[in-house]
Formats: C-alpha cells, structure tokens, sequence
C-alpha cells in the first residue's frame, strides 16, 4: 500500500514537472579538484542537492522566476549567484569555492544528508552509470556507516548488508583464510579490492577503505568466475589521494585488552599537486573473550598518484599486513557421525561454557600479506578512455590450527594440524570505455580483457604416534561440561614435537584463466535503458602437484560463455525506475570418473552453469531522502555432478534453485536523522542431489530471513550541535550445521538435523563529532546474547563488548 501511494504522488509530481527548468554543474575547489557532498541549494528554499564524487549536481523541476544559488561545504568559503529561470529547458552553472582555514573549525556538517546512501559506482558494472539506470542490484557501506558505528574491520561493515551472513571468520589459513560469507544461498569471500584480485587471508583491516560494495547474484561477465560465486562478490573499494593536506590520528581502547592505532595522512607532494600520496596505517592488539585467543596485527596501506599531464595519470597502492592470531578453534559434527548419533540438534543443547577455550596456550598462525597494484588512466580524446590494472595479492602463513568434534555424552575431541604455506594470484586487465551515438541512440561501450594466474604452495602436517593413522589430528578427548584436570595439555608445547614424526602432505597448484568480455548500455530513449554484456573465458588447470610422489593429477582446460542482460525503465526520470536482469556465472568442473558402459573412466565434464532472473523497483525520491531497492531473484544452478548409480562414478544432472526477496532503505526524513534497513528471505534447495540431501536446503545456504538496520541522529541547533547517537543491529532466523537424510531413504521422517538458533543482536554509539576531533563509545552485543554463527560448524561470538575511540583531525 505505500509503495502504491509513493507511485501515485510521484505520478502527480512528474504531470506537474512538465516545461520546468533543471539546473545543473559542477563544483571544483580553486586547483581544480572535484567536490563531493558540496551543497548547492536555491536560498530561500528547500530546494538543493550535493555534488557526487564527480563533483556535478542536478536540481530539477525548478519553476519560472529569481533564484540565488548558494553553494557551501566544510572548510570553504561559501559563494552565491543570482540566476533568472525562463523557461528555459537546462541552465548549467559552475563553481570554484576556496578553502577557509578558519572557517573549518567552526562549521559543522549539516545533518540534511542521506549520508548512508551511494548512487552510483564505477566498479559494479566497470563504467560510470547511476544506480537507477542499472539493472544490477548492490549494496554499499559508506565510510560516514563505518565511521559512525565504530567499525575496525571489514566483517563488522559488511553486517550492514541485506542478505550477507558470515559463516565464519578468517582463519589466517592459505587456502582458506579470509571470512566467508553466505550471500543468496551460496558462498562467497570478499576476493576484490577496487574491481581486481585483492585477496587477504586474514581479517580485513578497515583503515583504508573509502566504501564495501556487495554485488548480488552470478556476476562472472565482468569479474569472472574465480573471484565470484552465484550469490555475488565483495569489492573493498579503497581511499585514495587528494589535493589537500589533511589527515586524522585515532586511538580506541576497549574488552578483553583491546588497544588500536590508526592513521590517515593525505599529501601533495609538489607545488604544482600532480603528485599525490596517502598513507593509511593501523596497529591492533587484542585478546579474546575466551581464556586464551589474542590477535596482534600490522596494517601499512600507501597510495600515490601520478598526474603526468591533462590524460595520462598512474597510481601505484600497496596494502602489507602482519597478523599473529590464534585461529578461531571451530567446533564440528565429525564425519560418520548423526545429531541423533550424539544426541545434539541445537547449538544450545551444548553444555558448555563458552567462556572456556579448551586449550592450554596460544594456538598462533603468522599470517602475512603483500598486495600491490599499480593503474594507468588515459583520456585517449573526449569519448574514449583507457584503464590498465596490475595486482599482485601475495599471502604466507604459518603456525598450527586447532578445532573441536562434538562425541555424544558431553564429550569432544581436541584436534590439531599444522599449516605451512602461500599462494599468489596475478592479474593484468586492460578497460576500453567510451561513448557514442547511432541510430539516435546513446551508447555506452566496454571492452575489456583479463589475465589471472594463481598459485598455492601448502603443507599441512599430523600428528605422530599412530603409524596406523597418518592423517591423525586428535589430541585427546575431554567433556566439556565439567572440571578436566588435563585441560592445559592441549598447548602449542605438547602439539608441535608431534608434527616432527607426523605426516606431511604437501601440494602445489596452480591455474590461469584467459579472458575477453564486451558491453554496451544503450538509451533506446531517456528512460528506457537496455543493457547487454559478454564474456569468453578460456581456464587452464595445471593440476596439484605432489612432491613427495612427483604426480601432477587434475590438469584440464575449458572454454566458457557467459552473457548478462539488462533492461530498465524509468517510471519517472531520476526518481523510479522498475528493472530486471539476466545475470550468469560458471563453475569449471574438469576430469571426473564417469559410467561409461558399466566401467568407471575419466571423462571431462562441462562446466556448471548458474543462471539468475531478478526484477525490481529502485527509489531515489524526496529530493534524495529516501532511497530504497526492493527486488525479486531466482537463481538456477545446472549441470551439478553428484553421485552415479556404478560405485565410484558421477553424473552431472543435479540442480540447485535459489530464490528469494531482498529489501534496502536508506533515508533522511529530517536534519539530523540517518536510517538504514534491510530485509533478505532466501529458499534455497538441492534437487536431484545426493540421496542424503536430495530436497533440503544446503547446510552453507545461512538464515532464511535476514534484518539488518541502523538509527542515528546527531544534534543540529543546540549548544551541543555534534553530539550524536546510533543503535542498530542483526536478527537471523535459525539455520543448519547439519541437515540430511543420512540412510538416503527419502523420507522427510529420516531427516536429521542440528540448527544454530536465531538471534537478535543490537549494537549501539554515542558520538561528539567536532571540527577538530571526535569521541565516541561504542557497545557490541548490547544485551548480552549467546549466539553462533556457523559453516557446518558452530561458532560462538563474542558477548558484551564496550570500545572507546578518540580522533584528532588536522
């Protein structure tokens, strides 16, 4: 019913609007910098807009008569013009404003800004285009969201997306390591950093990140297949440099040990500020809540840019992290064993306190990462311009890692193996993106390539002491519901003189895929836009290597196609916009024993494909105040191998369907006032799967429903115009560690199942944000809720947590 008042209001506004004036510009600072978040407002009125990261504003439906245009912004000197509105169909006004020192330590930011909200980004679909003329569905976490909930690292800004459930933290692990996440029904890590490989193994540090997008369902067209998943991908999208000196120095304190450093200095480097350099850097030492688990991390970030004349400019980033952690010792169902088996179906049938770690020492992984990228912009002439992309992500780790498996009877074993190694990932990229017109019509090009090499040298080494058992990782067993005298036995000291007589098993891998994709978005007319995209993607596996055999097994190579459509039509210009989409992605499957006449033998299968339809409505109404994107998905996978009928044997017939509702709304409905809130429903189901779970929703697949929202709202008249406050959080409706039908009967009555309970988690801050420094407070887990998360596994989060922060701004 609101959306249908919406549309009706909007409908008469847009019959109004008719031989109505829109002014338009730019706004730049007096070395030509373009300004973002300026406010260009009609003095007098409510009529205005800010500039976007382009520095151009658009104020439209602007009746007959005298104006005075007032452009304002922190730290400048505010100017005015007197403009006559005719009739005319577009004026186009632009501005310089200069930089006021003083004025800077006086003015604070006005509240009247949908500051949670991003319209337009140039990564999602490699060009720059408006969120409501893309038929592409994403989310983003603003820097003014981290900054006013407090956020230290990427797992905590990207709860404030709808539909992204972590499933685990980062394990500091090669091979493994960073968070991942369950997005649609399936499983994704963030592996992007500003549109190109940028993968750290351990958790993401968040000083240097300017914005997190989530890009939602199958995206292999423009990013491939190795870096996404069929739920969407994650992009860090990264601070750059400016022509202004400024920077800030912050400090946070808080539970269990807690002690933070960061900072971020910004610098032209010569007179002429052609040369730029950023640096941001953050140290951080923390302890668990549990008796033992610390982390202690290294963060060194710099970015410099190049500007060699009017078309050519480079940049060079590089992103170094140290980080000694004990990993999260996780706690699984072991393999051949039932919840009924144990006697266990939900994470709070555990007797245990999690408080307690179960181990006797710090079990730490070194984990390193050495991330460079290096850009070249060029303005070939006034239509076409070139981007070419270098990355190189380069991650090593080392140290032991231990885990749980839940035995029945209040009993667990303690387990451990040892991890040794790296992995590298490549890639070159080269953008074309240009305009034109034919037939009448605009166009928007892309052309594009891409080469990625990856490769990963590991070593996982076992326990000794059981010449029957090679691969042994139990220590021993304890119950964890009561007293256990050799509690402390299970510490680094006793474990690692076992990895010397243990086994070694030690692989190398490595693939490289080669690829060319091509799009075009075509303004048939000014509100009817269509969108087409291709991709060819040559993949070529070397196979793993085993040293200690000298085997290579597993080398193949294939070929796939992967189109993307799009159309969008906007119900009223810049306003509302109704949208649907064909998206696709792949997944290369390779050599796998099949049937054929009765006998296992090799066969190359074919690739697996996932396709997805979405439609939707997108709003950006009440002169930017309200925005909000609701959409509808349906995301089929074809082409999944599963188990045949001749033992050791696979036939590639199995299907997973995913489908579901997502809902975002950010708005502004007064000075002062911020809200965001998500909503995300998800069906996910295996068909014509394995017989154990063959009908069931996938155990990786997260919550159904999902609630994410933010409340903030800073002072704006009184004496204590700053002082702000912000409350939001996480619900999660319960979702499975396990869920199959262990004798493949089919009936629903053998169904086991072990769930983590829903939760409800509220966060909240209390912030004085002044032109100098800002003091904050933040509460994590506000009530104190016991609650997991969880892939196959069962993961306990933290309870009641309290951090303090104070910034010095210059």
């Amino acid at each position: 019913m609101l959306i249908g008042f919406c549309f009706l209001l909007l409908a008469q506004t847009s019959a109004l609007a008719q031989q109505k004036t829109t002014i338009k510009g730019t706004v730049t600072a007096v070395n030509g910098e373009a300004l973002e978040n300026v406010s260009v407002q009609l003095r007098g009125t409510k009529i205005g807009a800010l500039t976007d990261s382009q520095g151009s504003y658009e104020i439209k439906n602007i009746n007959l008569g005298n104006y005075t245009i007032r452009v304002s912004a922190l730290g400048h000197t505010p100017k005015e013009k007197k403009i006559i509105v005719n009739g005319e169909a577009e004026i186009v006004e632009n501005f310089t404003i200069n930089t006021n020192t003083e004025e800077l330590e006086e003015v604070f930011i006005k509240g009247n800004i949908n500051k949670y909200n991003k319209s337009e980004s140039p990564f999602v679909s490699k060009m720059q285009i408006k969120n409501l003329e893309n038929s592409q569905v994403y989310s983003v976490v603003t820097k003014s969201l981290m900054r006013d909930q407090l956020v230290i690292n990427q797992d905590d800004a990207l709860k404030n997306v709808p539909g992204l459930y972590q499933l685990w933290a980062a394990t500091g692990k090669v091979g493994d390591g960073g968070s991942y996440f369950a997005s649609r029904g399936f499983v994704t890590q963030s592996l992007l950093r500003d549109g190109i490989a940028g993968k750290i193994t351990n958790s993401v540090d968040a000083a240097n990140l300017e914005r997190i997008e989530s890009i939602k369902g199958p995206s292999a067209t423009l990013f491939g297949s190795i870096l996404t998943s069929y739920g969407g991908l994650i992009n860090r999208v990264t601070k750059k440099p400016t022509e202004t000196f400024r920077g800030d120095i912050s400090y946070q304190s808080g539970s269990y040990g807690l002690n933070r450093l960061s900072v971020d200095i910004n610098t032209p480097l010569n007179d002429e500020k052609t040369a730029l350099l950023r640096i941001n850097a953050a140290y951080n030492d923390a302890n668990t809540f549990q008796d033992y688990g610390k982390n202690r991390s290294y963060f060194f970030a710099p970015s410099f840019s190049y500007k060699i004349n009017d078309k050519l400019t480079i940049s060079i980033d590089a992103e170094l992290s140290s980080v000694n952690s004990s990993s999260p010792a996780f706690t699984y169902i072991p393999y051949g064993q039932t919840p009924n088996s144990i006697n266990l179906h939900n994470a709070n049938e555990i007797a245990r306190d999690w408080k307690r770690s179960f181990t006797g020492g710090e079990f730490m992984m070194d984990t390193k990462t050495a991330n460079i990228f290096a850009q070249a912009h060029y303005q070939i002439n006034e239509n076409w311009k070139s981007q070419t992309i270098f990355s190189s992500s380069a991650n090593q780790s080392d140290g032991p890692q231990a885990w749980f498996y839940l035995l029945g009877n209040n009993k667990m074993s303690r387990n451990a193996w040892n991890m040794v190694g790296k992995d590298n990932i490549v890639e070159f990229q080269q953008n074309f993106n240009g305009q034109t017109e034919l037939f009448g019509m605009k166009h928007q090009l892309l052309f594009g390539g891409d080469i990625l090499r990856s490769e990963t040298n590991s070593s996982l080494g076992y326990l000794g002491g059981d010449p029957n058992n090679p691969f042994k990782t139990d220590y021993d067993i304890v119950d964890y519901s009561a007293a256990n005298p050799n509690y402390y036995n299970f510490n680094p000291n006793n474990i690692e003189p076992l990895f010397v007589n243990g086994y070694q098993y030690r692989t190398i891998t490595s693939l490289t895929t080669y690829s060319v994709y091509a799009a075009d978005v075509i303004n048939i007319t000014d509100q009817l836009i269509l969108s087409a995209a291709l991709r060819f993607d040559h993949y070529k596996n070397n196979g793993t290597y085993d040293p200690s055999t000298n085997i290579n097994s597993g080398a193949f190579s294939q070929n796939s196609f992967s189109p993307k459509l799009g159309l969008v039509y906007q119900i009223i210009k810049d306003k509302v916009s109704i949208f649907g989409n064909y998206q696709n992605s792949f997944k290369n499957i390779g050599y796998l024993f099949a049937n054929v006449n009765g006998n296992p033998e090799l066969k190359q299968f074919d690739p697996e494909k996932a396709n997805q339809f979405e439609a939707g409505v997108k709003l950006n109404i009440l002169q930017d105040k309200l925005s909000a994107n609701l959409s509808y998905y349906n995301i089929d996978v074809k082409n999944i191998v599963r188990a045949g009928q001749v033992v050791n044997t696979n036939v590639q017939d199995g299907n997973q369907t995913s489908k579901g509702f997502e809902a975002e709304v950010t708005t502004n409905p007064f000075s002062g006032l911020n809200l965001i809130f998500g909503y995300a429903f998800n069906d996910s189901k295996l068909n014509n799967a394995n017989a154990d779970v063959n009908g069931l929703r996938p155990e990786t697949a997260g919550p159904e429903n999902l609630i994410n929202y933010w409340i903030s709202y800073s002072l704006q008249t009184s004496k204590l115009r700053g002082l702000g406050f912000g409350i939001g959080g996480n619900y999660g409706s319960e979702t499975f560690v396990y869920n199959r039908n262990p004798t493949g009967s089919g009936n629903p009555a053998d169904v086991e199942t072990f769930v983590l309970p829903s939760y409800a988690v509220v966060n909240a801050t209390l912030y004085y944000d002044q032109p100098k420094y800002r003091l904050s407070l933040k509460v994590d887990n506000l009530t104190d809720e016991l609650y997991f998360n969880g892939y196959t596994t069962v993961n306990v989060q933290a309870p009641r947590t309290f951090m303090g922060s104070i910034t010095y701004k210059f």
